[in-house]
């Protein structure tokens, strides 16, 4: 469902300045509105409650940002400010904080300053350089109300780093949220035996705030006997031009996938989902086996929109899979099952559906007669990831709670196995035979995702916003 992020902003000031120092409080309100511009973007909501600058109004701010629900808090320290004035507003918002620790100017103009000739002016100039001051005040009493807090140090203009760095901060937070609103159906069952990828579903809802429905298989089945035979031939229309279809796929086959791709889509809007997990091992009801035979392109049509799917019931996975598509890297069911070592590339991919929109190319779709260790035959992709970087993401369970497993790899060209699968050659910075070792001694499932781009900087922020563990792999 949409839902906009809502970024609370605040400064902190003294209020025993401004009759003090003329003209310092309307500064720094003109430099919390220049940091309420940088942080506006779209789908966002900026709600800026401006200067704070004493402990009555600090308590009514805490009261606005709870009334307006934010998902995350910037706290700008624009010069020195009680701690008294910051602990109200944040003790009662409960959401993660980022201190803003920025000066207007990388260098005080000090010969400037000095030749002021006026003590009075030259403190309120120093008053507007001074943010970094009360920062170890407020982050003593945030450690000892056990307040999590994350710090940027920068300057206000011309500060990439500063503000890259601001960027990633609230892409996770955008994320975050993103999780806590989606609606993940679940339809069918764990594959039988696959013990690594069984999950605690609870525990996915109350990490991730995500909301479960168990769907059944002849809901879809039954969605399908209302697909018109125009319905299909326009989703076939669409299959030629976004797949490359290849020669000896059977039109009966496409015709299924066109018609179980139009069911999937109502099934999605039916129950307003964001991500799907499914697997069904088939009892001879030959409708839903057909059902589940065709499913593999109208999936990854789906994936492609940002609803991603992943098969075998693969819960852990899926959750993956959403938030590297929330962050825009994509987010394809894949996972190793083979080393290069002559090479030192790491062989990985799976059957079933794939994130279309990060392929390397034009997807392959190709006839299969059956589909290993599952019910069925039919048409499936093929497709490798994009060559270049990328990031790899598995949510594991370790300990009772859920942790964030990442590494980061490059996608490179060379031969890949036509089977019907997507299929990709990763090479990792600290070599095959080490990733594969390292990988598996944090003890994921089997199965990850993968996305374009090197991302893992969001992730160890989104992990801090969920109070997750997050492990790289080097």
């Amino acid at each position: 469902m949409p839902h906009n992020l809502r970024i609370g902003l605040f400064g902190i000031g003294l209020d025993t300045y401004w009759p003090q120092f003329p003209g310092l409080k309307e500064r720094l309100e003109g430099y919390v509105a220049r940091v309420a511009q940088k942080l506006e973007r779209p789908g966002t909501d900026i709600v800026n409650l401006g200067l704070v600058d004493n402990p009555e109004r600090a308590q009514v701010a805490g009261r606005e940002f709870r009334r307006a629900d934010v998902d995350i808090i910037f706290l700008y320290v624009t010069t020195y400010a009680l701690s008294s004035t910051v602990l109200p507003v944040v003790r009662r918002a409960k959401v993660p904080v980022v201190v803003l620790n920025i000066v207007p100017e990388a260098s005080i103009d000090y010969s400037t300053f000095n030749a002021l000739n006026d003590r009075t002016k030259m403190t309120g100039e120093w008053l507007a350089y001074c943010s970094a001051c009360p920062v170890p005040e407020i982050a003593n009493v945030f450690q000892r109300a056990n307040i999590p807090f994350y710090q940027i140090t920068g300057v206000l203009e011309n500060d990439p780093e500063c503000w890259q760095e601001v960027d990633a901060w609230v892409e996770a937070a955008r994320v975050a949220a993103g999780m806590a609103n989606n609606r993940l159906g679940l339809m069918g069952h764990y594959y039988s035996g696959m013990l690594d990828i069984y999950s605690d579903v609870t525990l996915q809802c109350t990490t991730f705030g995500t909301h479960v429905e168990i769907l059944e298989v002849d809901e879809l089945t039954a969605l399908r006997h209302k697909v018109t035979p125009a319905e299909v031939e326009v989703r076939l229309g669409e299959f030629h031009d976004l797949f490359d279809i290849q020669p000896g796929c059977p039109a009966e086959d496409l015709a299924e996938a066109a018609r179980t791709a139009v069911a999937l889509d109502r099934l999605v809007a039916n129950h307003h989902l964001g991500s799907i997990a499914y697997y069904y091992k088939g009892t001879g009801v030959a409708e839903n086996e057909t059902t589940l035979a065709s499913i593999i392109m109208g999936s990854s049509q789906l994936t492609a929109r940002g609803v991603t799917v992943a098969g075998e019931y693969e819960v852990k996975n899926v959750q993956a899979m959403k938030i590297m598509d929330l962050f825009g890297a994509g987010g394809s069911f894949t996972e190793y099952y083979a080393i290069d070592l002559k090479d030192d590339v790491v062989l990985m991919g799976h059957d079933g559906p794939g994130h279309i929109a990060i392929a390397e190319g034009k997807t392959k779709v190709r006839s299969l007669d059956v589909y290993h260790g599952k019910v069925g035959r039919g048409v499936s992709v093929e497709m490798a990831v994009k060559h270049g970087p990328v990031t790899l993401l598995s949510v594991i369970e370790r300990g009772g709670r859920l942790a964030l497993l990442w590494a980061q790899a490059e996608s490179v060209t060379g031969p890949i196995l036509q089977i019907g699968n997507t299929n990709s050659r990763y090479r990792f910075g600290c070599g095959a035979r080490a990733f594969v070792n390292q990988w598996n001694a944090a003890g994921p499932a089997h199965h990850c995702a993968v996305g374009i781009g090197h991302i893992g900087h969001k992730i160890e922020k989104l992990g801090k916003l969920l109070e997750m563990e997050t492990i790289q792999i080097l």
